[in-house]
C-alpha cells in the first residue's frame, strides 16, 4: 500500500521489514527459507513474498500483507481474489522448475500493528 506522500524507496524499505518478520516468526516455527520474492517473468506475471519448506518437506507459499491496524478489515483481508490467483500463477511456474512437485499449501502471514498473525492454509490453488 502506497500512502500519500511516501517515496518508492520507503515503501519497498516497509515490506522488506514486513517480510524480515514474517520469515523471522516463520524461522522460529521451524520453516526453512527457499527463496524471497520469486517473480514470473514478464509483465502481468506473479509474485511470492516467501517460499519456505516445512520438517515434513511441504512447500509453503507465503503473502505478507503489513497494515497499520485491523481497521477496515485488516492485513488478511486485504489479500482478494486478483492477489491470491497471481499467487497461485508464481507458485505453478515456480514448481514447473523441480523435478516432482511435494506437498504444498498457501499461507499469510499477516501483520497488523505489532500483531502477528499465521494463517495456514489461507486458500488453495483455485485462489
Amino acid at each position: 500500500m502506497k500512502l500519500p506522500g511516501m517515496a518508492w524507496g520507503s515503501t519497498r524499505q516497509a515490506g522488506n521489514a514486513a517480510e524480515d518478520r514474517a520469515l523471522a516468526h516463520l524461522r522460529a516455527a521451524g520453516l526453512r527459507l527457499v527463496e524471497r520474492n520469486y517473480r514470473t517473468p514478464g509483465r502481468g506475471g506473479g509474485e511470492v513474498d516467501l517460499i519456505v519448506r516445512e520438517r515434513d518437506g511441504t512447500l509453503v507459499f507465503v503473502e505478507v500483507r503489513q497494515r497499520a491496524s485491523r481497521a477496515f478489515g485488516g492485513a488478511a483481508a486485504s489479500v482478494g481474489a486478483s492477489k491470491r490467483r497471481r499467487i497461485v500463477l508464481a507458485a505453478r511456474h515456480y514448481l514447473l522448475r523441480l523435478p516432482a512437485p511435494p506437498p504444498c499449501r498457501f499461507d499469510v502471514v499477516a501483520l497488523d500493528g505489532d500483531a502477528i498473525e499465521w494463517l495456514r492454509a489461507a486458500f488453495d490453488a483455485q485462489g
